[in-house]
């Protein structure tokens, strides 16, 4: 069983800090935009670098989608940043009408997605937003696991042309896959190998499902572990390869299992390889005040609930 360090807890929205900062230095179209929140997204270093191409737009997030969708047709290439509550369900409207339906090159980058936002409670937390960006039409949607996964994808999602939503978070979580690592839109990772099986894990849930099947393989079940940092478009033939082999799939996300990564694995596996699934998310609820380690174990979103929901899905094969 291959075996993941942890080379020492860092945010992932250091990691979109750092590559935004990154691509400042080599993309002049590069352009970024914040709503009042430039420290929260570690957006301080590309504005002391390049102050002619940062905006702070104020409070006003639907403006900043505007001013976004209206930079890209003078071939900037625009990063807007505040927390994943503003940037989606806040200004829905004009991310539908000004981004997705002229697939706009706008990338819209979330911070302080899901639970682990932690004590500012279920105002600042969104538990939906997977949900809302995925069924836009063209949009991109990713959902990284630590700090190097995060900058990587920063970086690459500046080559791709069009509208992108780029989801992270707030905590310092394990930081376990490689600095160097190629960021492919829509291709999975494989993490670990498996007969008994599969684990599709995203985001902050990843480290966890990892966590989950080491415990597993102790007690004699060997489990696919599988990243999917990009929701949308889904690496079906990876997820279609890995569940025909083992059988039955849990899914686990910090997100409500209405609208989340579970739903497009089922809708997958219902229309070309029916077969078990449990769901390791919220359950339509909204969250509530707390740490981010005590609220991930009271909505059951841990190493613990995953282990559990493999037990019970290899019991309904």
């Amino acid at each position: 069983m291959k075996k993941y360090t942890d080379t020492g807890k860092k945010d992932t929205r250091s990691g979109f800090g750092d590559g935004l900062t990154e691509l400042g230095k080599k993309n002049k179209n590069v352009v970024a935009l914040c709503a009042d929140l430039t420290g929260s997204l570690k957006m301080d270093d590309f504005k002391a670098n390049h102050p002619e191409r940062f905006y702070q737009v104020g409070i006003a997030e639907a403006n900043m989608i505007g001013m976004a969708a209206g930079m890209t047709i003078g071939g900037k290439i625009p990063f807007t940043g505040t927390f994943a509550n503003f940037s989606t369900g806040r200004v829905y409207d004009q991310i539908r009408q000004s981004v997705a339906y002229s697939g706009k090159n706008v990338k819209i980058c979330a911070s302080h997605a899901g639970l682990t936002l932690g004590e500012d409670g279920a105002t600042h937390q969104i538990l939906e937003d997977i949900g809302l960006m995925k069924m836009l039409p063209g949009m991109t949607v990713i959902n990284t696991c630590d700090y190097n996964q995060t900058k990587a994808a920063t970086i690459a999602i500046a080559d791709y042309n069009g509208p992108v939503y780029l989801r992270f978070g707030r905590p310092k979580v394990a930081n376990f896959t490689p600095a160097d690592q190629n960021f492919q839109i829509g291709k999975a990772v494989q993490l670990q190998e498996g007969t008994d099986v599969t684990i599709v894990a995203t985001g902050h849930l990843v480290w966890e499902a990892l966590q989950a099947a080491e415990t597993l393989n102790e007690n004699g079940i060997t489990a696919d572990v599988i990243n999917i940092h990009t929701i949308k478009p889904l690496d079906d033939a990876a997820v279609l390869k890995s569940v025909k082999k083992t059988g039955c799939v849990v899914t686990a996300e910090e997100h409500n299992f209405l609208g989340g990564l579970g739903e497009s694995i089922a809708r997958l596996l219902a229309t070309q390889h029916p077969a078990p699934q449990e769901f390791i998310a919220t359950n339509d609820t909204f969250g509530e005040s707390g740490t981010p380690e005590q609220l991930m174990d009271k909505y059951g979103l841990n190493a613990a609930a995953i282990v559990g929901a493999v037990k019970k899905v290899i019991a309904r094969k």
